[in-house]
């Protein structure tokens, strides 16, 4: 309790201090309302610690406050404490302290999920699917992945005993492993789809990812003859804002303007050129893109487009047009607010929600959608994310596959086939399981319970539950609903046939990531993609005939 208190009177003496400044600068700016405002904070926290009846964390108490104004606002606008910086960090610099491995939940203890190729995990022999069952000698038990990876992290160079059940034999070993610096690539593969084409995925925009798209660049050039090159942007949320713009340096003139902020802040309007001298000044470019595209990658992408430099296919991206910056507020906590929004070079915004001062998200209207051009005189538009020169349309997986995947059954098998066949090797080009194996895979899952309905089952009950309620019950309308519940044939033997291509498309990379990491996945999904087919198409036949259309 004597804690509490401490920090409770800390709390209101920052709080106190915070009033001062705003009293300040309410003299200045008339904002009589924020100093008004910030003493009843004070007065609040006071009484809830003096008089309420039960003690209170003012931790907590900061936290849920913090929260609640923030989400006032907009989704990217939010209270960072002390105990979540390492999660923030990780997210902007791709790194931290551990053993470098994924893991996943199976029942009562923690599995490994997937060892990152080369790290401390991987160097030690851990497999996928091999079970966590202690951790410095302390029983896993019952514990989460959150609890299991709190115990995995630490300071590099200290050391964790960590001991496994392994899958192949049951055998339980310990493994002293050396926590190390992981970074996470952001480039997640490299190379090249056909003779003269080169291909990048690019994964997310963290501090160093500048450099690996250089080293990628620089690889594809030394493995060939670079004449092409496709950029993979599609799931790649963003990141650093700066990152983007030394990303764009490899493809564009040294001193191009590719990006300018327009903020309220004193100092946040700014514009940004490129940096460097290119590696590809004149190489031809198409990007990849969709839904999940978004932010860092959104500018990256809009830069290419508006200045020609490139053919952009897939869906329209996400339409984050905000920028986040951090402002530290004591005791290592942190606000990340937004704080500007960004125009490439054509002048557009792609932001495609605002959000009004009690933090509604509105998709703007067509109306207030404006019109602009690129440096070819192309029309391209504001407010709505990137839309491709190429548009495609998306693939969508089918929520049973999801089921599973979720269920872990995927896993499961993966495990099993492992077992059998751990001695083989395999190419993750060509590698698929077998009429035999997917027959195995399906007398699995008749064993087990898959709480699954299609959408169109869970709205024919909603429909037979609304004619019951509004008494529409005769004998022809409950007929009909009995035909049509009938044809329905979303059981779980008949999806399994239904859904089998994308189900065995999840097998195959769930049993390839044990053998070849995920740069084998990558490599096996290239060979049937269809926007990368449409890339290597539209470059082999010149990005002329897109970019020259206005």
């Amino acid at each position: 309790m004597v804690k509490k208190r401490k920090i409770l009177r800390w709390t209101i003496a920052s709080l106190a201090a915070v009033a001062m400044v705003w009293g300040f600068s309410a003299a200045k700016r008339n904002d009589f309302g924020m100093g008004r405002n910030m003493e009843i904070m004070i007065n609040l926290m006071r009484a809830l610690q003096t008089d309420y009846v039960e003690p209170i964390d003012p931790d907590e108490v900061m936290r849920n406050g913090a929260k609640g104004i923030c989400s006032a606002l907009d989704p990217y606008t939010t209270y960072l404490p002390e105990e979540e910086m390492s999660d923030f960090t990780t997210m902007t610099t791709g790194k931290y302290g551990g053993i470098g491995s994924m893991i996943r939940q199976d029942s009562n203890y923690v599995r490994i999920a997937e060892p990152y190729k080369g790290s401390p995990a991987d160097r030690a022999g851990l497999q996928i699917g091999d079970r966590i069952v202690a951790i410095d000698g302390k029983s896993t038990a019952g514990k989460t992945t959150a609890d299991v990876s709190e115990l995995l992290r630490g300071e590099p160079n200290t050391t964790v005993r960590v001991t496994v059940e392994r899958l192949l034999d049951g055998e339980r070993v310990e493994k002293k492993i050396r926590r190390e610096r992981i970074s996470i690539p952001s480039v997640s593969y490299v190379g090249y789809v056909e003779p003269g084409t080169g291909y990048i995925r690019h994964s997310d925009f963290t501090d160093g990812c500048y450099d690996e798209m250089r080293a990628a660049v620089l690889r594809l050039q030394s493995e060939g003859q670079l004449e092409r090159l496709i950029l993979d942007y599609r799931g790649n949320g963003g990141g650093v804002m700066q990152s983007a713009v030394k990303v764009l340096s490899l493809f564009l003139p040294k001193g191009t303007q590719v990006l300018s902020l327009k903020g309220r802040a004193e100092g946040e309007s700014r514009t940004f050129h490129t940096e460097y001298e290119p590696l590809l000044p004149d190489t031809p470019l198409a990007v990849l893109i969709n839904s999940n595209s978004a932010s860092a990658a959104e500018i990256v992408a809009g830069a290419l487009q508006d200045l020609d430099r490139a053919v952009i296919i897939g869906q329209r991206s996400f339409g984050k047009g905000l920028v986040q910056g951090t402002v530290h507020l004591g005791y290592n906590s942190f606000l990340k607010l937004t704080t500007a929004k960004y125009y490439i070079p054509s002048g557009r915004c792609i932001q495609a929600t605002r959000y009004s001062s009690d933090g509604r998200a509105e998709t703007l209207p067509d109306s207030l959608i404006a019109e602009f051009r690129t440096a070819g005189g192309r029309k391209v538009y504001d407010g709505g994310g990137i839309t491709p020169d190429k548009q495609t349309e998306p693939e969508y997986v089918s929520a049973f596959a999801v089921t599973l995947y979720l269920l872990g059954v995927i896993d499961d098998f993966g495990d099993d086939y492992f077992r059998r066949h751990a001695t083989e090797s395999l190419d993750p080009r060509t590698f698929s399981i077998t009429d035999a194996d997917y027959a195995d895979f399906v007398r699995m899952v008749e064993g087990r319970d898959i709480p699954y309905k299609s959408d169109s089952r869970r709205a024919l009950e909603r429909l037979r539950t609304a004619l019951t309620k509004e008494r529409y019950d005769g004998e022809g309308i409950e007929q009909a609903i009995e035909q049509i519940d009938n044809r329905l044939r979303d059981d779980k033997l008949s999806n399994l046939t239904t859904y089998r291509k994308e189900i065995v498309d999840a097998i195959n990379d769930n049993i390839i990531l044990r053998y070849a990491y995920s740069e084998g996945v990558i490599a096996k999904s290239l060979a049937d993609d269809r926007e990368v087919s449409e890339a290597v198409k539209v470059l082999r036949e010149g990005v002329g005939a897109v970019l020259g259309a206005k």
